[in-house]
């Protein structure tokens, strides 16, 4: 089955992200049916969305649900085969959509991602040995992308999509090794790219409580990925030596009294202490 305009919805999950939505939307074709899911009680943010574009629906959910459980809820509300995940802070090339559109013909795959724009930074990961070929020019298997722009067939994963125990970081890279073992596949194409801005799906003048939000939960997903991927003795070895490190650093900036660093090394000790504990992902940052 072939991906086309009837038969995908992209899924966009924002919260305070009136400052980059805008070019993202632009830069998607306005017959594609668009899901907007705000993680926010913000009604006028809302209205402004659905009156400014076409062929979109709005949900805000009242409260921040974080990036795995908020496109989850984008999907549950989605009504056609393939989900197109995307951040708000990516911008689609004109023929983006269409390259995917036809690459997609007669190809069984769980996965299929546009490539970044940036050579720097890819969008993908591939583990050593991994076959690179594909009969399709442009298109190759990976083993994991990143998850600002991903396309996912939803009969691959029905109805177990993204853990909704992680509120961010490595939930696409959990998804990912979920369906290769489950011996699906998942592929980029190299002549579909989007752009990634990075960083900037929430308005900079909420910087140092992102960052530290950021910090808390980069270290409390990193221990429960391990744990549940390679099991809790590797996910320890990996992350102890940083938590003896935060704390180290946390007791510093305490004594010179440099309050930001000592609350984003206090949040990166209890992001690996509440997950070593087995506590859920509560931390949430201040937005108001």
């Amino acid at each position: 089955m072939q991906i086309t305009k009837d038969n995908l919805t992209i899924i966009i999950v924002t919260i305070k992200s009136h400052n980059v939505v805008d070019k993202c939307l632009k830069s998607i074709d306005p017959e594609v049916k668009k899901i907007i899911v705000e993680n926010s009680s913000d009604i006028e943010f809302v209205k402004t969305i659905k009156k400014k574009y076409k062929n979109i629906d709005c949900f805000f959910t009242g409260k921040n649900l974080g990036m795995g459980p908020g496109n989850n809820f984008g999907i549950k509300k989605s009504k056609t085969q393939y989900v197109m995940i995307l951040n708000p802070d990516t911008v689609l090339q004109s023929d983006t959509l269409n390259n995917i559109f036809d690459i997609s013909k007669d190809l069984d795959f769980a996965i299929l991602s546009p490539l970044c724009s940036d050579k720097d930074y890819p969008n993908y990961k591939i583990e050593k040995g991994i076959e690179h070929n594909s009969s399709k020019e442009g298109l190759f298997e990976v083993d994991r992308v990143d998850g600002y722009a991903m396309i996912l067939n939803k009969s691959k994963f029905e109805p177990n999509f993204f853990d909704e125990k992680i509120f961010m970081y490595l939930e696409n890279d959990d998804l990912c090794m979920r369906i290769k073992k489950l011996n699906e596949k998942i592929y980029v194409y190299s002549k579909s790219i989007v752009s990634h801005l990075g960083a900037s799906a929430v308005d900079q003048k909420y910087f140092q409580e992102v960052e530290l939000s950021r910090n808390w939960h980069w270290n409390w997903s990193k221990f429960y990925f391990r744990k549940k991927h390679y099991g809790f003795i590797n996910a320890l070895l990996l992350n102890l030596p940083i938590f003896f490190k935060s704390c180290f650093k946390c007791f510093f900036y305490l004594l010179t009294n440099n309050k930001f660093k000592y609350k984003l090394y206090f949040c990166r000790a209890s992001g690996f202490f509440n997950s070593l504990v087995g506590k859920n992902s509560w931390y949430r940052p201040r937005l108001d």
